[in-house]
């Protein structure tokens, strides 16, 4: 019987007697997976179902007795079942616990001392982050923006003035200055004044959440200050000593690395992020190939990268002669130092526990086991920092782990057997060496496609539901991108490592990396450029995520003794999964209804106009005070309600705040056509270097097609009528008019329902307006110019007389509202966040804002 088939049987016959066998291993040899489960139960009910500490440490007391008592007076075989299982009742009661200590603020913390309206302060503490500078260098309209890249870090707060003087605070707040700062480091102490403000939460659907992000990390206030003249230096705090010397080490560390690139080198940030962790400084086109191709995890630092600088630093010290316990010492005291040097991310801190447990296993002569390693990295990890349990990275980082551990060895098996049948791998072993040295490659390749399709099995799920696509692909890319990456990280790890005794050899290291680098940067583009690497589906709910993990506990775990009904039920289920998906896709891009969406943006204006059938319509992209709308706010959006394909963008005229990310939606995004009237070519010849000339020359490098005029009808070749009401050619060419009177208006009209864009038209074309089309009616209208008073004609909407009124403004404009004179529903993106209005084919019209409808999913 062939080898294969065996060991597939050995596995079969351990999960035959159903989950008895996996429940004495959890017992016998993995005890630590019963405290992380409980952790994570614990951590999760107090998340969700919060309830007062005593109540828990109550339960506590209560569990934890029969474990003392059957360890004390009982030694049978069952007292480990009633041990591990109230282990894990009393770790669900710790967990709960430690996540409401984490969150209980102490008296004096500055969160305390701010209510909900924005206040003055000056406050003293200790940078503990470096400062960053935000330059935007990936943001075509950055050098539009009215004020200078802003600095950020976290500050320790020690001491915060009040009407009774300084006053000992505590708490860590996040600062922003408005201009480059490049004097002050971590462990600096300084004093300042500033707008002190809680986090505001996403207002648009898909947007990052800062205030809920902040919040995990137990921060609750941000820190506005208006220039670095408003920071005074004090002297340097003891406790920056270890920051430090976290520099020290990193700055060296990244200048022996990158010394022999430019600062221009696109190498340069790829390998700051392939070898050190730092992924700020890679062009936004390489890291987009990287996510497209689920390769992201190579520019993640994790157990890969961990474990070949361990390898590398045990075979110097076995060149060198030293027996395996120095060596062990050596390989801790390397992951150590190099974990001060790499960002503090779960996935990094996560390999740098297994690290150290395994070169404490090798010191003190232990077999390790991984499952109890992995659980111990989390114990540690969500002791520390709790809300970990709810971050991307945390999950991915574990899951992944996990699922490589679960996995590998059934996929490798179940792959290897069904290729035999083609391919005889001991037939080719035996004709001659080369023929072995093929199998083996063989092999490899087959292991290696095992490890990343097991790791994509467990982490789908967790991409899905956070950022909404589906990389199918990503296990072949995995095979056949390692070996670059592999040899970069060898070959930067080993110049790191000597290029201090031997300077020479370094500068060769640095050649040959110097040369992969560009390779892998154009392998993974390529990759990218293949359309199945990455399928948006858009937003999925929890519980389908939940169903996904439970069919796959179930296809993996699950013994049935008919093994054809396994096979039935397991391919039943998948192709149910499949269809599911397919179902929640095809919905999203083929639809009965009319729905428009107008974005938050702040001052300024996005509008999505999803049309009945599969167009998708945007009009005008961009934000006056918001930093690259379109990577923040816009394409999350567009990837949460799955839409990867724009058939056009109207341009209604030239003004930044309606333009300004529709660069960055072109690059990531497949725009169709981009259309503008004459004014807005006009105003490109005329000022070829301002904003419509920006954005006329920027097609070829951020994927733009030529920018088309129009002067009628958009023809969508559907029931649904987008017409152009203004300007005529005569007005774009008439110089006396202001950019804002030539803006496009359009009229939408569907199902006897009609929806006016008004964009920044003022009173002139207002009036105009009127005078041309005296019938003009519409059911829902964008407020002409946000809403400003002083450009608005009340009579103008009275005449057109709308029952929805929707005012793209900021929270200013908004508190100086000219409608309350007006009738129908206002709303208000800066009050309600995005609004959505649906009309389905009967013309009945529902709308949701994005804020009400958050406020009511959370109660």
């Amino acid at each position: 019987m062939d080898i294969i088939q065996k060991r597939l049987e050995i596995i079969d016959k351990k999960l035959a007697t159903n989950l008895e066998y996996i429940h004495n291993q959890l017992i016998y040899k993995t005890p630590l997976v019963f405290i992380t489960v409980g952790l994570i139960i614990g951590i999760t009910l107090q998340n969700y179902l919060p309830m007062p500490v005593l109540i828990w440490l109550i339960i506590l007391a209560i569990s934890s007795l029969p474990a003392a008592i059957t360890f004390f007076l009982y030694k049978s075989t069952s007292s480990k079942y009633i041990i591990a299982y109230t282990a894990l009742l009393c770790f669900i009661c710790l967990g709960a616990i430690r996540l409401a200590g984490f969150h209980k603020l102490k008296s004096n913390d500055i969160t305390n001392l701010i209510g909900s309206e924005k206040s003055l302060a000056t406050i003293k503490g200790i940078i503990i982050t470096e400062p960053y500078i935000n330059r935007h260098t990936d943001w075509k309209f950055a050098r539009f923006k009215f004020n200078d890249p802003a600095t950020s870090f976290y500050l320790k707060v020690t001491d915060a003035q009040t009407t009774k003087g300084w006053e000992k605070t505590s708490g860590t707040v996040r600062v922003q200055v408005e201009e480059p700062i490049i004097d002050l480091k971590a462990g600096d102490h300084i004093r300042f004044y500033c707008w002190l403000e809680r986090f505001y939460p996403s207002t648009n659907p898909g947007q990052f959440d800062s205030k809920k992000y902040f919040a995990r990390k137990n921060i609750y206030i941000a820190a506005s200050v208006k220039s670095r003249n408003a920071i005074k230096l004090l002297k340097n705090h003891p406790k920056g000593t270890f920051i430090r010397i976290k520099r020290a080490l990193r700055q060296k560390t990244s200048q022996t690395l990158l010394s022999d690139l430019s600062a221009h080198d696109s190498s340069r940030a790829l390998l700051e992020a392939l070898l050190l962790g730092y992924r700020r400084n890679i062009d936004s086109e390489t890291y987009q190939a990287f996510r497209k191709t689920g390769l992201l995890h190579f520019i993640s630092l994790s157990g890969m990268h961990f474990g070949i600088l361990i390898a590398i630093v045990w075979w110097l010290c076995k060149t060198a002669g030293l027996l395996k316990r120095p060596r062990s010492i050596i390989c801790i005291i390397t992951a150590i130092i190099f974990l001060l040097i790499i960002p503090p991310r779960a996935p990094a801190l996560r390999a740098a526990v297994i690290t150290i447990i395994f070169c404490l296993s090798l010191l003190f002569r232990r077999t390790p086991n991984p499952f109890n390693s992995l659980s111990l990295a989390a114990i540690i990890l969500l002791l520390f920092t709790p809300t970990q349990l709810f971050e991307a990275g945390f999950q991915l980082s574990f899951v992944t782990v996990l699922g490589i551990l679960l996995f590998t060895e059934r996929i490798y098996f179940f792959l290897y057997e069904k290729i035999n049948h083609f391919i005889n791998f001991n037939e080719i072993s035996d004709k001659s060496p080369s023929f072995r040295t093929m199998a083996k490659i063989l092999t490899y390749i087959l292991k290696l496609f095992s490890v990343g399709l097991a790791a994509w099995l467990c982490g789908a799920g967790i991409l899905l539901y956070h950022f909404h696509t589906i990389t199918p692909l990503a296990s072949l890319w995995t095979v056949i991108a390692f070996p670059f990456v592999a040899l970069i990280l060898t070959v930067g790890f080993l110049k790191i490592l000597i290029s201090l005794l031997l300077p020479t050899l370094g500068t060769f290291l640095a050649s040959i990396v110097t040369l992969l680098s560009p390779l892998l940067i154009e392998l993974v583009e390529r990759m990218a450029e293949i359309n199945i690497s990455e399928i948006l589906i858009g937003h999925i709910s929890i519980a389908f995520i939940v169903i996904y993990y439970l069919i796959i506990i179930f296809i993996g775990f699950f013994h049935l003794k008919q093994q054809m009904l396994k096979r039935a039920i397991s391919t039943t289920l998948i192709l149910t999964l499949l269809i599911f998906l397919s179902a929640a896709k095809y919905s999203r891009t083929h639809r009965h209804n009319l729905i428009l969406t107008c974005l938050d943006v702040g001052h300024g204006q996005a509008i999505l106009a999803q049309i009945p059938g599969k167009k998708n319509i945007l009009f005008d992209a961009g934000s006056l005070y918001k930093s690259d709308p379109g990577r923040r706010t816009i394409l999350p959006f567009l990837n949460f309600a799955g839409v990867n394909k724009i058939d056009a963008i109207l341009i209604s005229h030239n003004d930044v705040d309606h333009i300004n990310a529709i660069p960055e939606i072109a690059e990531h995004c497949d725009v169709n056509g981009v259309y503008a009237n004459d004014a807005f070519f006009m105003a490109a010849r005329a000022e070829p270097n301002g904003t419509a000339g920006t954005l006329k020359t920027s097609p070829n490098k951020q994927g733009l097609r030529k920018i088309q005029r129009l002067s009628k009808d958009l023809n969508l070749g559907s029931k649904t009528k987008i017409r152009i009401l203004w300007p005529s050619e005569q007005i774009c060419r008439n110089e006396e008019l202001s950019d804002n009177d030539k803006s496009m208006v359009c009229l939408i009209e569907f199902a006897g329902r009609k929806i006016l864009l008004c964009s920044d038209i003022e009173k002139f074309t207002q009036n105009r307006l009127l005078q041309i089309y005296p019938d003009l009616k519409a059911d829902i209208v964008i407020v002409p110019h946000h809403g400003l008073a002083n450009t608005l004609d009340l009579n103008f909407i009275k005449k057109i007389n709308p029952s929805i009124l929707i005012s793209s403004c900021s929270q200013t404009q908004y508190e100086k509202n000219p409608l309350k004179s007006i009738n129908g529903k206002k709303f208000y993106t800066a009050r309600d966040g995005a609004i959505t209005i649906s009309i389905n084919a009967g013309g009945q019209i529902e709308h949701s804002p994005f804020l009400k409808q958050k406020a009511a999913s959370a109660d």
